[in-house]
């Protein structure tokens, strides 16, 4: 665009070489914006934060369910904060495999969410103190498998589509 001050000290000829700019400029960007879509694919799309979610995930998960000290309150949160982080970087992806990402994500969050819960519940409204018992921690423990699970099939369909993206 031009400056209005081109305009006004009569330099009419930057006026049209930068209106010829933005012109050429405009015919281009339909063009641009395609190849950014096409070339945005939900395992570039924060992959690091999936594999994180499942690894912190599975930290959680492992242990004797008998030995409540084994999972830790901190791995389980640390778990939902990074799911939450890998659910809001899937947003932009419009992609079929992109909604299915998203979905598996979604699945995870709503489960750790569940599992923190089970957690308050037992030890703030039931006052079980800080440590839970067997039958307590089972359920959170079984909550967030449901949620591995999940984190699971997240990483195989990203390992999936970087496996065919290279491939393109």
């Amino acid at each position: 665009m031009p400056t209005h001050i081109d305009v006004l000290c009569g330099n009419y000829k930057a006026v049209i070489d930068r209106n010829e700019l933005a012109t050429i400029a405009d015919r281009m960007l339909p063009t641009v914006v395609s190849i950014a879509e096409q070339g945005q694919t939900s395992a570039g799309t924060g992959s690091g934060f999936i594999v994180l979610a499942a690894t912190l995930n599975f930290g959680f998960f492992i242990g004797d369910i008998e030995r409540p000290e084994l999972h830790h309150l901190y791995e389980l949160a640390a778990a939902l904060i990074v799911s939450l982080i890998a659910t809001v970087l899937k947003f932009g992806d419009r992609t079929q495999i992109g909604a299915i990402h998203l979905a598996t994500s979604l699945v995870a969050v709503i489960q750790l969410v569940w599992a923190a819960g089970l957690w308050i519940w037992y030890t703030q409204a039931l006052g079980a103190g800080e440590l839970l018992t067997t039958h307590q921690m089972s359920s959170v423990v079984s909550v967030a498998l449901g949620a591995l699970l999940a984190n699971i099939v997240s990483v195989v369909l990203m390992v999936i589509e970087t496996a065919n993206f290279r491939r393109h």
